[in-house]
């Protein structure tokens, strides 16, 4: 009887454990398969490679919706969108900000004028008025459209054979001169400069006459110099030479603004000249007129 009664019971313990196992396996197996079909309805078979990257929840943000999870950084914007609120790459050169304006580069500037062994004896010292325009290519390299004025004396000697008083040489010109500059980034540069261009060349003489002066007030005689003759001529003309330049730092330290002092050598190539100007006496003048114009100025 016994015998009988444990055999009884080890029976009903073995249904019981295999109740229980059958049990557990179909309530895993329902855990395990839940989210294969929602996922499986979701995504598109096409794009099934992207989306395992991307980990986007129901409110649109990345990793928003999925606990333990940080928000990954938004993509990089494309080189041609702009970068946003730290983007510095606009700046000279590069179109925008820059352009052909930032290229554009300008000079004032005024001097003495002193004359060659040469040209002594048909032009003396005097003084010189220069500014100009151009486009920087480089940091090296810039063209420059001058305009100067010479105002120099005529000799004695041949205001004498003029039969005049006084006397004047006012030469004029419009030159292409390039400037290139060997250490542009330091304050202290160093340039060498020349050109080529027009030059119109003005002899004058004068004599003191009396003129009529009048004011609101009062009308009266005074004696002052007046041309009595003159004659002219049209040529070509260059110059060489070079300089020193100054930067000044600015308020950031990047100033475009720069002193300058430059030496030339000048020959302008006016042809020898035997005249009576308006009825004076006979002068005579050689060719070429060589002269050395000193220059201090701004350039910016």
């Amino acid at each position: 009887m016994t015998s009988v009664r444990i055999l009884s019971l080890l029976k009903h313990t073995t249904l019981l454990c295999a109740a229980f196992a059958f049990s557990l396996g179909s309530a895993s197996a329902q855990i395990s398969t839940a989210p294969d079909s929602s996922s499986s309805t979701s995504v598109p078979s096409s794009e099934s490679s992207s989306s395992t990257l991307q980990l986007v929840d129901d409110a649109g943000g990345p990793g928003n919706g999925i606990p333990g999870l940080a928000a990954l950084p938004a993509a990089a914007a494309p080189n041609g969108s702009g970068g946003g609120q730290y983007d510095n790459r606009g700046g000279h050169g590069g179109g925008g900000a820059g352009g052909i304006r930032s290229h554009l580069t300008y000079e004032v500037g005024g001097g003495v004028n002193a004359p060659s062994s040469d040209s002594s004896p048909y032009i003396t010292w005097g003084g010189n008025v220069t500014v100009g325009g151009g486009y920087r290519f480089n940091k090296n390299l810039a063209v420059m459209l001058e305009y100067q004025f010479i105002d120099d004396k005529v000799p004695g000697a041949i205001i004498a054979e003029a039969g005049a008083t006084g006397g004047n040489d006012h030469i004029w010109s419009l030159t292409l001169d390039p400037v290139y500059d060997f250490n542009p980034k330091s304050s202290i540069n160093f340039y060498a400069t020349g050109g080529y261009g027009f030059y119109r060349k003005v002899t004058s003489f004068s004599d003191p006459e009396p003129q009529q002066f009048c004011t609101y007030f009062y009308c009266g005689v005074v004696t002052q110099n007046v041309t009595v003759g003159h004659f002219s001529s049209n040529q070509g003309g260059w110059s060489i030479g070079g300089g020193l330049s100054h930067r000044f730092a600015g308020w950031n330290g990047d100033g475009q603004m720069r002193i300058f002092a430059e030496a030339r050598y000048l020959d302008v190539l006016s042809p020898a000249i035997t005249t009576q100007p308006n009825g004076l006496g006979t002068t005579a003048v050689g060719a070429d007129t060589k002269i050395v114009p000193v220059t201090v100025g701004l350039r910016f």
